[in-house]
């Protein structure tokens, strides 16, 4: 299998922050993961290096046998083979985990041309696959990345207990080894001095709520990834009913919240989507932190009307863009923090100038 470059992804715009899913204006994107292991393997926290291989070509091969991850079009990533920036281009992207980037070694990825479902081999688990679609679509991903598990399945014998059902390296993830997450924009709730009510209020129905990387990471642009965190016990589609249920309540309370500010405060949210405006398109530094905030108010902006020719799926694609990963790799060359902020800045004032 020829190795990928990361050129071919950055080619093209991320699929997931695409303004076509239902209620986007909010739900940024929907993904799913399953973890899986192979029977008779020890996992990857408890095998040598030998078979770590081992299972890597036995995944492999599956992967390249089905047709469910793009066929002859699949991009097949080699992390050992990789520098440490091109890694880091991979979780940006959120193709790729933390851990899964920091040890490179007896590891694979498969992507799918447009990045919307990939597969992680030797992380945490043996087989991560993942599956991810603009706005909340949950549903519509749980029978995309169902398909594909069978699809590889027909190839591989799972780790699988008829009592327990999959059988994963961390208890949290064993019976259907599936989460499912949606990731939301809520600056509405933010604004109105609402959203830690409300993060405690989804934390008592077993939810978990994460920053945009994930697990331990911040919510940097009033981005919430909002989880489940039981497995066992349940099946899929109850578990993802359930989610879908508390993620339209969290749509209708942002909607809420942002119908309060223009009603109540409408000077308060101007203010702060203009001073946003003024940031990205007049700043000659901006440090990644408040590049994300300020997205993240031109964003309500675009969302409630307030300008009538800037592109939210441009607005989207600088979320991404604004990363040091990609912004390192676009200048091709190790820069420090300061210079990386002068990029950024440049890169914002570029963007808002051609959609004005």
């Amino acid at each position: 299998m020829t190795a990928a470059n990361v050129d071919e992804l950055l080619k093209n715009p991320v699929s997931f922050l695409d303004d076509s899913g239902p209620d986007d204006d909010i739900a940024i994107s929907s993904r799913i993961r399953l973890a899986r292991n192979l029977q008779k393997f020890p996992f990857p926290e408890a095998a040598s290096a030998e078979v770590m291989q081992e299972v890597c070509e036995i995944v492999s091969a599956a992967a390249c046998n089905s047709s469910s991850l793009g066929g002859e079009n699949m991009l097949v990533f080699y992390p050992d083979q990789m520098n440490a920036l091109d890694r880091e281009i991979l979780l940006e992207r959120r193709l790729a985990s933390r851990d899964f980037i920091r040890k490179p070694e007896t590891r694979r990825l498969f992507v799918c041309p447009d990045e919307s479902c990939s597969l992680m081999v030797n992380e945490e688990d043996q087989l991560r696959l993942q599956t991810i679609r603009p706005g909340s679509q949950l549903r519509e991903v749980w029978k995309s990345i169902d398909a594909i598990d069978n699809d590889i399945g027909r190839h591989l014998q799972y780790a699988f207990d008829e009592q327990l059902g999959f059988l994963t390296s961390c208890p949290t993830n064993v019976g259907t080894g599936m989460r499912a997450s949606v990731m939301l924009h809520l600056p509405g709730l933010v604004l109105t001095g609402q959203i830690a009510p409300t993060i405690q209020g989804i934390n008592k129905l077993r939810l978990a709520v994460r920053g945009i990387f994930g697990e331990g990471s911040d919510n940097w642009g009033n981005l919430f990834q909002i989880s489940n965190q039981n497995t066992l016990g349940e099946s899929e589609t109850k578990i993802i009913d359930e989610l879908d249920s508390v993620i339209h309540q969290l749509i209708m309370q942002e909607k809420n919240a942002r119908r309060t500010l223009l009603e109540n405060n409408r000077y308060a949210i101007l203010d702060h989507v203009g001073r946003s405006y003024g940031l990205l398109r007049h700043s000659y530094k901006l440090g990644f932190e408040e590049a994300m905030q300020s997205l993240s108010g031109l964003r309500i902006g675009v969302d409630m009307g307030l300008f009538s020719s800037i592109d939210i799926h441009k607005v989207n694609e600088l979320f991404i863009k604004i990363g040091p990963a990609h912004l390192r790799k676009s200048h091709e060359g190790e820069y420090p923090d300061d210079a990386l902020d002068i990029f950024r800045a440049a890169l914002c004032r570029d963007t808002l100038r051609q959609l004005a």
